[in-house]
């Protein structure tokens, strides 16, 4: 397999409300999103981050796994979520990965994250979620975003790659 940077996109000063990759080739076979980022909420402690695809708010639903440290949590939902950011007070980006296989196939489109978010050396917490998505078109368009009203502070950033499946099960970087 080979892996190659699509995009990368770095949220400029006053912030942004969503982080949106266009024109996606069919070019790969799966794609991957590196996010770093937080968000410009100053009230609590993190805030759930959501994708959307091809400008589809429907047609979601994901099991979560959470844990804090001190407790776990885990639920289906119906929407979009993939990952969690800490809150601007904390002054701490979390970190995720997304995983999307197979997203040119005519069937529906499954996702998978994983990430971690501190509280300021006050806490931490991890997450990880299955996703899948109904839409049967190919994935040419990615959205992130959190709950309005916040946006992603500056220096917030997401990486698109392409992965390109290999005959022979290796890995390279280009």
């Amino acid at each position: 397999m080979s892996m190659k940077v699509i995009e990368h996109i770095e949220v400029g000063s006053g912030g942004a409300a969503e982080i949106e990759f266009t024109s996606i080739s069919g070019d790969y076979t799966d794609l991957m999103i590196l996010l770093s980022a937080q968000s410009s909420n100053s009230g609590t402690s993190v805030d759930n981050v959501f994708i959307e695809f091809n400008g589809s708010g429907s047609g979601y639903s994901n099991r979560y796994l959470i844990g804090t440290g001190s407790a776990v949590a885990s639920d289906p939902q119906t929407d979009g979520f993939f990952a969690q950011v800490g809150e601007a007070l904390t002054n701490a980006f979390a970190n995720t990965s997304v995983y999307i296989p197979n997203y040119t196939s005519g069937v529906a489109k499954s996702y998978s994250s994983d990430s971690v978010s501190e509280y300021n050396g006050t806490a931490a917490r991890q997450a990880i979620v299955a996703g899948l998505w109904t839409g049967t078109a190919a994935i040419t368009s990615i959205k992130l975003y959190v709950i309005s009203p916040y946006d992603f502070v500056q220096y917030s950033s997401a990486t698109l790659y392409g992965i390109t499946a290999g005959s022979d099960g290796t890995t390279t970087v280009s």
